[in-house]
């Protein structure tokens, strides 16, 4: 089954919705598609972040670098390639699976963008800019427990302090954040899988691949070395109707044949825009802005009689200045599969449904 809340495509229905082919990629994360001349020059650069990488994770291992534990079972959702793979939204995802069992889930992040640099919890009514758009949007979508600090570690013993019944701590992002001892490691791939293979700057791996897993969630083809016994499809489309501030939702069909100024701030805007068009909407301008980008200076280029249309990621920041954009949410399919692999191995955890 799907998780609560995502409604997996109908048997007549294309098995991605609203998803277009995903366009040419551009600037870097083109020179990282293939093992062009460009990535050529800069893989001594590579082989020498991988030599610091293997570094450190030498380094928990022999134990001169610790790992702390929370006391709770912990699931880390992340990935080994350089932005775009979704890990927020299967982060909701899990929280809204874990939720439909019974169980008490609560999240940490590092809150990436936030103009804080403490330790806080998140509320669905915390500001973007001081929490992070992520952690806002799991927020505003769970209604769980969610804290944010520098040291994943140290948002989970808040949140345990503040919600000691927490059955499971869900980090979003951080598989390459080792302080944190974790129990469970999803791995998420978009449809580029891992590029050319390479390590940053000459790739977009942020360490070696493959390695171990507990599972893989892939949206494209199986990535090269990973093991098929722990990887499950995943499947992303636009949700077909579009949100407003208030929460009311306006159907996507009804934005049919009126021009619109389509804006993202996300890894990979391009493919958000693609996806609008395939549901034959007339993008009259695009805006791609820098990935979490704020907005606070953000000013429209566009005729202001265009309907204003983003990610629900840039609406947790937009609709304090822009609150008449409107917000198209990204829904997910995940192989019922990955759900009840998850659910053994948290019941061997000692995780039991309430």
């Amino acid at each position: 089954m799907a998780a609560p809340g995502l409604q997996p495509p109908s048997p007549s229905a294309p098995a991605l919705r609203g998803a277009a082919l995903p366009p040419p990629a551009s600037g870097l994360q083109k020179i990282w598609q293939t093992r062009g001349p460009l990535a050529w020059v800069l893989w001594p650069v590579s082989r020498v972040y991988r030599t610091l990488v293997g570094m450190r994770r030498g380094l928990y291992r022999i134990g001169m670098l610790k790992a702390e534990h929370p006391g709770r079972p912990v699931i880390v959702v992340g990935n080994v390639i350089a932005g775009g793979a979704g890990k927020t939204p299967v982060v909701i995802a899990v929280v809204q699976h874990l939720q439909g069992l019974g169980l008490r889930p609560g999240v940490v992040s590092r809150g990436y963008g936030r103009s804080t640099t403490d330790c806080r919890e998140v509320t669905p009514h915390s500001p973007a800019h001081e929490v992070g758009d992520e952690p806002a949007l799991i927020a505003r979508n769970c209604r769980v427990p969610v804290f944010v600090a520098p040291r994943r570690i140290t948002a989970a013993r808040a949140l345990r302090a503040a919600y000691p019944d927490t059955d499971v701590i869900v980090c979003d992002d951080g598989l390459q954040h080792l302080a944190l001892a974790r129990d469970l490691e999803v791995c998420i791939f978009n449809e580029q899988g891992v590029g050319n293979g390479f390590l940053l700057p000459a790739g977009p791996l942020r360490e070696p691949w493959p390695r171990a897993v507990d599972f893989v969630l892939h949206a494209g083809s199986l990535p090269p070395g990973s093991d098929p016994a722990h990887a499950y499809g995943l499947q992303r489309r636009l949700a077909p109707y579009a949100l407003r501030a208030d929460g009311t939702r306006v159907p996507l069909s009804d934005l049919q044949g009126q021009p619109l100024h389509a804006v993202a701030a996300v890894a990979r805007p391009e493919v958000f825009f693609a996806m609008l068009q395939a549901e034959a909407l007339q993008l009259a301008h695009t805006e791609a802005l820098p990935d979490h980008y704020n907005f606070d200076s953000w000013n429209r280029s566009s005729d202001k009689r265009h309907p204003l249309i983003c990610t629900e990621k840039d609406a947790v920041k937009l609709w304090q200045h822009h609150p008449d954009a409107l917000a198209v949410p990204l829904q997910l399919h995940i192989d019922p599969a990955f759900f009840a692999t998850l659910d053994a191995r948290l019941l061997a955890l000692g995780v039991h449904r309430h």
